[in-house]
């Protein structure tokens, strides 16, 4: 059920940037384009809809453009944690480790706040780090760290 939902969520980010937005990154300026959007999902469809859960289905969509990328062991509260991380790298390794080590969105969330990575990224294995990194090397990680 959890990969229907996000999938299901990707598909209406999708349709956000691709047609409300014509494929641009944002929409027009005072479009209120979400609310618009929001308002109407909700009369249809119930909740789930809101303003700022619509805006991370779009983020999610432009971070994750191909939904065949998608782990089918993460949940949408998972990837809207996930989200909120700017940095491209601090994300996708967040994410590696969400999956790997089966993290609960609470563990996701005291990892973050107890900054992993940096602590990680930082360590006296910080270059052999960095290299697994960008390699997107995942299934060596058990361990490693």
């Amino acid at each position: 059920m959890q990969a229907f939902l996000v999938e299901t969520y990707w598909q209406i980010g999708r349709y956000i940037v691709e047609f409300e937005q014509a494929g641009k990154e944002r929409a027009e300026y005072g479009s209120k384009l979400l609310q618009v959007l929001s308002r109407d999902l909700k009369a249809a469809y119930g909740k789930g809809f809101s303003r700022s859960n619509l805006q991370y289905m779009r983020l999610f969509y432009l971070n994750y453009e191909n939904c065949q990328t998608l782990s089918g062991k993460l949940s949408w509260s998972h990837y809207t944690e996930l989200l909120a991380i700017s940095d491209d790298l601090a994300r996708s390794f967040y994410e590696q480790q969400c999956i790997q080590d089966r993290w609960s969105v609470r563990e996701l969330k005291r990892q973050k706040d107890s900054a992993l990575f940096e602590r990680v990224a930082l360590s006296k294995d910080g270059r052999r780090f960095w290299h697994w990194l960008r390699m997107g090397n995942g299934s060596s990680r058990r361990g490693m760290w």
